[in-house]
């Protein structure tokens, strides 16, 4: 009695792979992707270690501005409460001391480097020169602030708040350095054309915030 053998039919792997592809448009398009929101930072260049091990010194306490964040999005800067609106007070204060005030950021004269145009790896040209704008106008130094605001959240701080305290932050420095550019190219910072003028902008009011790990900062 011949055997009963049936047929496998074969499965058409170019209309599997259609299909598949169909079901992952059909995910694509229908489905909603949460982006979380906040800052677009230029992270600063990687220091030599040279030059990084001597500037590993302590922290004088009036070079150092401390907001805390607490678990109720509530916030101290420098053990007082107080508003978004005065943290950017406060921050651009410390950022400029227009007045050299002793209890606010000490300078440091140095002269203004830029990244050079000429430069290029393996030639004999400098990284980084001088600025001739400011070397002309501070034939001293121009004196940078050695401030750092330390931003300290806790585990329970909401990240709308978080982001809240960096964007005033920022703006705080964004401000700052609007008037030194409109000071010295009369023109805000963000209408700078000129590269050469941006890098000397951000090397004379170079913005330093220094984040710790989240930890239980207190507050209900």
């Amino acid at each position: 009695m011949p055997s009963d053998k049936r047929k496998v039919p074969e499965i058409n792997a170019s209309s599997m792979a259609d299909v598949a592809f169909l079901l992952l448009s059909f995910f694509l398009v229908t489905t909603t992707m949460d982006v979380d929101t906040g800052l677009a930072r230029v992270l600063p260049p990687i220091p030599d270690e040279n030059i990084q091990k001597k500037e590993d010194v302590k922290i004088k306490r009036r070079n150092i501005l401390v907001v805390l964040i607490n678990r109720a999005d509530r916030f101290l800067v420098n053990g007082q409460e107080m508003s978004l609106v005065d943290l950017k007070r406060k921050a651009k204060e410390f950022i400029q001391n227009p007045n050299n005030l002793e209890d606010l950021p000490e300078f440091e004269y140095k002269r203004i480097m830029i990244a050079n145009p000429d430069y290029v790896p393996g030639s004999d040209e400098p990284q980084r020169i001088s600025h001739k704008h400011f070397d002309r106008k501070y034939p001293e130094g121009f004196p940078i602030s050695m401030g750092v605001i330390s931003l300290q959240n806790d585990r329970g701080t909401s990240y709308k708040r978080y982001i809240e305290v960096q964007n005033v932050l920022v703006a705080a420095y964004n401000e700052a350095r609007d008037e030194l550019a409109m000071q010295e190219f009369g023109k805000p910072f963000a209408q700078l054309i000129n590269q050469e003028d941006v890098d000397a902008i951000r090397s004379a009011i170079p913005q330093k915030i220094s984040e710790a790990e989240p930890k239980n900062v207190g507050g209900r």
